[in-house]
């Protein structure tokens, strides 16, 4: 069976120096930024935008090569790469400041527009994510070297939809959990080529002399901020969520869901609803 490109929420568009940028948006006042990590793109965020837009103004991208976004030429993406073109979207919406919420490498995206632009992002919620030396994780290894050696964007293109459903696993308590368009959805843009040469670009990339960095501006980050932590994730590990609550001086709560997995924001959604509500509702 092959992969279409069908989406759950309805797209707009945010021109940028990087082309245009596709977003989800539900809700009115305080915008909150959510951003999705490889593969994935803003349905990973249908749950929050559907059920907090009574609290928030609430703004899910596709990153650039993901979902509907943008293209960059091949040879013209990288993580910092991602981090500007959010900072350029929050212009283009008009957002002088705004809540951030990242997940996997959009976790790590989050913290280097957190570095860049610390006075904009008014709080920072961090699920399991890619933290200082752990990008990529040793788990995830073998698809950095597969792009390394060019060889996934050849994958990508030839993926069909057993494969791509098996793909998650990993991620998931019940991979069942997703329909086949919620799959389609996630791995449909990577059937272009031009995609999966830039994302295998992405990924080839990945580097944890950029997120080592920026250790010292996440030290100095006080606005607050909430970590929601999977214990059951194979790429990163409970430890890391105690690592960015002890590096970051915001940090006001750090919960642990145990037996969760790496996305459980859609997974678990309720759960992290209620957290987030929470969060909102004091900080």
């Amino acid at each position: 069976m092959s992969i279409s490109t069908t989406t759950s929420m309805n797209r707009s568009f945010a021109p940028t120096g990087f082309g245009n940028v596709a977003y989800a948006e539900r809700g009115k006042g305080h915008p909150a930024l959510f951003v999705h990590g490889v593969f994935f793109n803003a349905d990973i965020w249908q749950h929050q935008l559907r059920e907090l837009d009574d609290l928030r103004r609430c703004v899910a991208v596709d990153l650039l090569a993901h979902g509907q976004s943008d293209c960059p030429p091949t040879g013209g993406l990288d993580v910092a790469a991602q981090a500007r073109m959010i900072l350029e979207v929050v212009d283009t919406l008009g957002f002088e400041t705004f809540d951030l919420v990242g997940n996997d490498s959009g976790g790590a995206i989050a913290q280097l527009v957190v570095a860049a632009s610390p006075n904009r992002v008014s709080s920072l919620v961090l699920t399991n994510c890619d933290t200082h030396d752990n990008w990529p994780p040793e788990a995830f290894q073998p698809l950095v070297d597969l792009a390394r050696e060019g060889a996934l964007a050849d994958v990508l293109t030839g993926l069909d939809l057993p494969t791509a459903r098996a793909s998650l696993e990993s991620g998931l308590e019940d991979v069942d959990f997703l329909s086949d368009a919620q799959v389609d959805a996630f791995f449909g843009p990577f059937r272009s080529r031009a995609n999966a040469e830039a994302l295998q670009g992405y990924v080839a990339t990945m580097d944890s002399g950029v997120t080592v960095a920026i250790r010292d501006e996440l030290a100095r980050f006080e606005a607050p901020t909430l970590i929601v932590w999977g214990t059951d994730d194979v790429f990163f590990d409970v430890a890391w969520a105690r690592w960015l609550a002890a590096t970051i001086p915001g940090t006001r709560r750090v919960v642990e869901l145990e037996g969760a997995r790496l996305f459980f924001p859609m997974e678990r959604a309720a759960q992290f609803n209620e957290e987030l509500r929470a969060f909102w509702g004091v900080s």
